[in-house]
């Protein structure tokens, strides 16, 4: 394990520092848009205009790739997304932070589309599945480390804000000074969203359900947090138990859905995600400290994998040449779904309280257990070859995949 991490060190480094910055921003922003007084409308709409972004940056960014490199991109993403948070402190006003989101979830997709492919440059068939694990784990860690970080300086000072900033700015410089190869960069960017219903209905949805639930959860899970015990320290540790509870359940229910199927283990945790999300709508009048954490830490181990999982499910119904095109047509399917959750989840909690934002959570999940079980019994598909969970994990990051076939250098006849 040592010897295939070991090239991709440097990189993981400044994936490390970076999302610690981007953790940061995470909580820190809907706390602040709270004490701002804020409507819960305007934090989801910031929500969703991160997604909405991030969503743009992935089918974009390829352009950018294309033009001037990989290297120059990364510098110049890293430049837009360090002085966003700046920018926060500085100007408080929903309208425009609300853009410096969108602005913001630009950047850090085309900065996956960067470390993501360099990642792939440097490994191979016999060890991808080793460092994008790896590469998962250290992104669910730094983002758990970033959200406990709102906890050094008072929220409604700027200190916060030009620690992220500082963390994003840092973060460039391994990369900057890195001499790993440089992936060619890519001719063509495609993504086939009719071919991914083509394959698989219920992993496509099962994408847009994840993205509904995780994006409002990412948008509105310090609102909620704040109405448990009207604190600060609530809403960075409850995120940080539900990411920490993430990371904890994808190899688990991953290798699960090896053993005995991935369709059974899709329902099941819909289901159980259902039911975790019902009881902590249910319970905010007499929640406290440690039970919102335990349930946080549970609903976090079901709801993060839900993507992987509906990720893996997908291919295993694609042809061997399709895994790149359908990654890209899922990551499009999970960005819709995080941008249009927020809004949704924010209006159902401005009328029936912040603890609707679970109840909304709850409806979707189980919305998609209804949808793959009716078509389970018409139609009783089954893959024809599942491929292993660890190769499905290293099609779940974020965009890079769809560039993967297309950075292959090109020959002199073509």
């Amino acid at each position: 394990m040592t010897k295939a991490l070991a090239p991709v060190a440097i990189l993981l480094i400044s994936v490390s520092i970076l999302l610690t910055g981007q953790g940061l921003q995470g909580t820190l922003l809907p706390v602040r848009a709270s004490l701002e007084d804020f409507s819960t409308i305007a934090i989801g709409t910031m929500g969703a205009a991160y997604f909405f972004g991030f969503t743009v940056g992935c089918l974009k960014g390829g352009e950018l790739l294309r033009r001037v490199g990989h290297v120059r991109v990364f510098l110049a993403m890293t430049a837009l997304a360090s002085a966003s948070p700046l920018l926060h402190g500085l100007i408080i006003q929903p309208v425009v932070w609300g853009s410096l989101r969108m602005l913001t979830g630009f950047c850090f997709a085309v900065l996956y589309v960067v470390i993501e492919s360099w990642l792939n440059e440097l490994s191979d068939n016999e060890n991808r599945g080793i460092i994008f694990s790896t590469y998962a784990m250290i992104t669910l860690t730094v983002l758990a480390a970033g959200q406990m970080m709102t906890l050094l300086y008072d929220p409604s000072g700027l200190q916060l804000f030009i620690i992220a900033s500082i963390l994003v700015s840092i973060g460039a410089v391994p990369i900057a000074l890195s001499t790993s190869p440089v992936p060619e960069q890519p001719q063509t960017v495609s993504v086939d969203v009719k071919r991914l219903f083509e394959i698989s209905p219920s992993g496509a949805l099962g994408c847009l359900v994840a993205g509904l639930a995780n994006g409002s959860f990412w948008a509105l899970g310090p609102v909620y947090a704040t109405s448990v015990t009207n604190t600060v320290e609530m809403a960075a540790w409850f995120m940080t138990f539900a990411v920490i509870g993430g990371a904890i359940g994808q190899w688990p229910l991953g290798l699960l859905s090896d053993a005995v199927g991935r369709r059974k283990v899709l329902i099941a945790v819909s289901l159980a995600g259902g039911v975790v999300g019902l009881l902590l709508f249910l319970t905010v009048p007499v929640l406290n400290f440690t039970t919102a954490n335990i349930l946080a830490a549970f609903w976090g181990a079901l709801a993060f994998p839900l993507y992987t999982i509906a990720v893996a499910y997908a291919n295993d119904f694609a042809e061997a040449g399709e895994y790149v095109v359908l990654s890209g047509g899922l990551l499009l399917m999970y960005g819709i779904g995080a941008t249009i959750g927020p809004f949704a989840a924010s209006a159902l909690m401005t009328l029936q309280g912040a603890g609707s934002l679970f109840l909304f959570t709850t409806l979707v999940h189980v919305a998609l257990v209804a949808y793959v079980m009716i078509r389970f019994l018409r139609r009783r598909t089954q893959a024809t070859q599942q491929i292993n969970f660890s190769d499905a994990l290293s099609a779940t990051q974020t965009a890079s995949r769809v560039f993967e076939e297309d950075i292959q250098p090109q020959s002199p006849e073509e």
